[in-house]
């Protein structure tokens, strides 16, 4: 695992390619959750996709909601309906979603809805979107980014992206998809492996490394127009490209100088800098949220740890010290914890480290976990585990309790998840 990050060989196509939208399981149940009612919107026939599905399923995936299965209700309550608190109490629910979606003159949807709190009896507000057909689902995921925000009190994900590789055959396919799985689009596909797609602070662009010029190079890949720019190409490795926050800078692993060192880059491909000097293999840069430290992995103590070291390359700090073997630094979007991959027993496991107090915590019980991804707040960890020889994603949340599984369709291998950022 730790040698292979520089390895990458990359020959785009131009054929129709099958579609691999993500399926769901939970596995894990956590802890407490929230019951919640979201009773059907009246008039969501007419859109291609159930608004008050997709958003019972968002709050559920988070872990931290439990949707509550209601009978038909008729006529069906809608966000203008009058609540009988005692009713909705009676029915063990202590939040209430009520909607309605109406056709406008101009073909295109109105989508009501309003979120009351059944136990303090409170309307707790609600938003009215205009949409098309075509909008539906990122629809219902505003308003459950909303429900979420108003309940648990800091942002929702369910609006935001995902990157991962799917491999079928001998064809790999970077695709994007909604943080459900749904939506899936292909940004890039290959004869050969694809991997470290790196999300841009703004969500408008992705980083990589492709082998078509037969050697490894550096791509940024735009979303909107999908014109790449070359920003590595130096002779031998050229990988593991990361953002810095303010996105103007990318840290990348280079071994133009002989081994395999970090170095700075913008974007462009110019301003190249190195900032690690030593005869060990120093890679997997990332960035520390505030963009003052560079977390990376390297072997210089004997065995692969985590180090950090400041953005303009001091002498570098050891950060794990428990166990022999702990790759891939991932920072919290707050910048507290650390999560990475350790050895423990034989098995390769997503572990947690706290900054601050130093404990450590192993919160995944797979075998082979690969490529950790925070959420953009925080809560939940995105990551690829190795079954029976095929990848698939699993999502931990932070503190372990809470697990699910998302499998390609057809036995496809799924690998390397990157979650995006929030989008504005």
């Amino acid at each position: 695992m730790f040698r292979r990050i520089a390895i990458l060989c990359l020959t785009l196509l131009a054929v129709p390619l099958a579609h691999a939208q993500l399926s769901i399981e939970i596995t894990g149940s956590g802890g407490q959750r929230i019951p919640i009612a979201v009773v059907g919107f009246a008039g969501e026939g007419a859109l291609p996709a159930s608004i008050s599905q997709i958003v019972r399923a968002d709050l559920e995936r988070s872990g931290l909601f439990r949707g509550l299965e209601l009978p038909p209700l008729s006529p069906s309550p809608t966000e203008s309906s009058p609540v009988n608190y005692p009713e909705w109490r009676s029915r063990l629910a202590d939040a209430l979603v009520l909607g309605s979606v109406a056709q406008r003159s101009d073909g295109r949807y109105e989508v009501r809805f309003k979120l009351f709190d059944t136990v303090k009896q409170q309307d707790l507000s609600g938003i009215a979107y205009t949409m098309s057909k075509e909008q539906t689902r990122a629809t219902a995921h505003r308003i459950a980014d909303f429900v979420y925000q108003k309940l648990i009190g800091e942002r929702g994900v369910f609006s935001t992206r995902i990157a991962y590789v799917v491999k079928r055959g001998n064809r790999y396919e970077l695709q994007i998809a909604d943080a459900d799985g749904a939506g899936e689009e292909t940004a890039l596909a290959s004869f050969e492996p694809i991997i470290s797609p790196a999300w841009s602070p703004d969500g408008k662009r992705l980083a990589y490394v492709s082998f078509e010029q037969k050697r490894p190079v550096v791509y940024v890949h735009s979303l909107l127009d999908g014109k790449r720019q070359v920003v590595a190409n130096f002779k031998g490795s050229n990988s593991a490209p990361a953002w810095s926050p303010d996105g103007k800078t990318l840290a990348v692993c280079l071994s133009r100088e002989g081994g395999s060192q970090i170095f700075t880059v913008n974007p462009d491909g110019s301003g190249v800098r190195r900032l690690t000097v030593s005869s060990a293999i120093d890679t997997e840069p990332r960035y520390s949220p505030d963009g003052q430290w560079i977390y990376f992995t390297s072997d210089r103590g004997g065995s692969p740890q985590i180090y950090r070291m400041s953005a303009s390359g001091s002498e570098p700090q050891r950060v794990t010290f428990e166990g022999s073997y702990n790759v891939t630094p991932r920072l919290s979007p707050d910048g507290k914890m650390l999560a990475y991959i350790t050895r423990n027993d034989g098995k390769f496991q997503v572990a947690l480290l706290d900054l601050a107090n130093r404990q450590t915590q192993i919160i995944t019980d797979s075998d082979r976990d690969e490529s950790p991804s925070f959420s953009p707040n925080g809560r939940t960890i995105l990551l690829a585990t190795v079954i029976a020889g095929r990848g698939v994603l699993s999502a931990v949340s932070a503190d372990g309790r809470f697990k699910q599984r998302l499998s390609a369709a057809s036995g496809a291998d799924v690998r390397e998840p990157a979650w995006g950022p929030f989008i504005e």
